[in-house]
């Protein structure tokens, strides 16, 4: 069975139902990979690092002894009650995962120890991976799909995470933070933890955007956050390359896409608070511009209108099913768009 709904997800690994035996744990975000995981696995055993108890393999553990999967989850708990054995793949090689599968079918079938829970973490695989396709059809196993994060969820992660250190930040600086965060959790997270030390843990600050300036420092030039803005700028040779020396940094095409949908975001939440009678520079502010992009960013809502960037959406949401897609050029797609709006932005007068 697949689990990919976030509610669906949090329920599983908050009370993982004892039918199921094997569970595959999937994505890029290799750091959200192993955080649920380790969760995971907290639950199956009340002692997760015990040697006697839990097992631990890696792909090239299964190069040099491809039985020893096998043997590991036919193994009794020296302690009795469940056993764990985790295996970590990183997807480069076909054999380990061609193993793994094997091993998930032979336990399944109830061949092997049947207090064994069999926890596999991976990268992204394709819709084609002889693992991932055991794993989905079986009842008794579930597989967990992780993706990056939605701003919305990123948000929520550094709220709680402020809130625990009884430290905050207000809406515009939350916006500023989430818009510089990477992109992969086991960073986030490091990123989340520098930033409670730079306010001071138990100090009850809550931060506005002035006070991050120190902390954040001058937003790179190859920032998404500067190559989207320099779409809707009309400026297509500088998003061009700020995109691809973004890409060059490790940012895929699905990175690119959100940034560039959070810009238009941006401007129409801005725009519709004009319509309200708010004055551009306070519309700006209360978006979350910061103010050494304000002076572009009025700019460019003295240019776009809502009707536009209402069409602009939904080639948006198109470009990123089809960076989404099992074997799109997500690079290509998502420059192809930068370099779109940006001509639709020259068209606009900026």
């Amino acid at each position: 069975m697949i689990l990919s709904k976030r509610a669906d997800v949090e329920r599983f690994l908050a009370r993982p139902p004892p039918e199921v035996a094997v569970c595959l744990i999937h994505g890029r975000d290799r750091g959200g990979v192993k955080e649920r995981a380790d969760a995971l696995a907290a639950k199956v055993t009340a002692s997760p690092d015990d040697p006697f108890d839990v097992a631990r393999l890696t792909e090239t553990d299964l190069d040099g002894d491809p039985a020893r999967l096998i043997d590991e989850l036919s193994a009794l708990s020296l302690m009795g009650g469940r056993r764990l054995v985790r295996l970590k793949l990183s997807g480069d090689k076909a054999g380990p995962e061609k193993v793994a599968a094997e091993a998930v079918k032979a336990h399944l079938e109830g061949s092997l120890n049947p207090d064994a829970f069999f926890l596999i973490e991976a990268g992204a695989l394709e819709r084609a991976s002889s693992l991932r396709k055991v794993c989905e059809a079986a009842k008794a196993a579930a597989t967990l799909p992780i993706y990056e994060d939605e701003v919305g969820d990123v948000a929520r992660f550094v709220r709680e995470a402020l809130a625990a250190d009884r430290v905050g930040l207000s809406q515009e600086a939350m916006d500023i933070f989430v818009a510089r965060l990477p992109k992969e959790r086991g960073v986030m997270r490091q990123e989340i933890e520098r930033l409670i030390l730079y306010l001071g843990p138990g100090s009850g600050l809550q931060a506005k955007p002035a006070d991050l300036v120190d902390h954040l420092g001058v937003e790179p030039e190859t920032s998404l956050f500067d190559a989207a803005a320099d779409a809707f700028g009309a400026r297509a040779r500088e998003s061009q390359t700020g995109l691809r020396r973004a890409r060059a940094e490790g940012e895929g095409g699905v990175a690119v896409v959100r940034a560039l949908s959070g810009h238009l975001m941006r401007l129409r939440r801005a725009l519709t608070l004009t319509l309200t009678g708010m004055a551009p520079p306070e519309a700006a502010k209360a978006v979350g511009v910061f103010w050494k992009q304000e002076r572009e960013f009025l700019r460019q809502m003295r240019s776009w209108r809502l009707a536009d960037l209402d069409s602009l959406q939904v080639e948006i949401l198109e470009a990123d099913r089809a960076c989404k897609s099992t074997g799109s050029p997500d690079d290509l797609i998502a420059e192809r768009l930068a370099l779109s709006i940006a001509a639709r932005a020259r068209r606009r007068g900026l």
